[in-house]
């Protein structure tokens, strides 16, 4: 994995196509592909958009369901980015339910990554930020997906 940690897919008039992708992510464009496969079977569906305030294209990992009254829910459970030779998940576990995320059958590293993320200012939100170029860590990650997946 390069170590430039430059974030990619800046310019608003270049929608992130999956060619577009591949060229940024080069050799970890294979995980990217199985990360993005393996949505499907969590009912997690990726939305690309562009974001003025940190202008780059960012995709919400989004999970759709009924409620009690038939109405249409949305739950953003993750957030994506796409960086120089790597893409970036992001998934902010709330401050409340932290204690059960520690709790989930997950190696030590990630229960760390856990613990040690720190609150987002005035946010009651922890940031758990997964760098990816491989499927080492992919796992765990679907694993918290499953638990914010849970939390309503």
């Amino acid at each position: 994995m390069k170590k430039n940690k430059e974030q990619l897919l800046r310019n608003p008039d270049i929608e992130p196509t999956s060619d577009v992708i591949a060229k940024a992510l080069g050799e970890s464009n294979n995980a990217y592909i199985k990360f993005v496969s393996g949505l499907a079977n969590h009912d997690v569906q990726l939305e690309w958009r562009y974001y003025n305030d940190g202008k780059a294209w960012l995709a919400k990992g989004l999970y759709h369901w009924t409620g009690v009254r038939g109405g249409k829910k949305e739950n953003t459970i993750f957030w994506l980015s796409i960086w120089d030779g790597f893409f970036k998940v992001t998934i902010y576990v709330p401050e409340k339910d932290r204690t059960d995320a520690l709790r989930l059958p997950i190696d030590n590293e990630v229960k760390l990554m856990i613990a040690d993320s720190q609150q987002m200012g005035k946010l009651k939100y922890f940031p758990i930020v997964f760098d990816l170029c491989s499927e080492g860590m992919f796992e765990p990650i679907f694993l918290l997906i499953d638990f914010k997946k849970s939390i309503k």
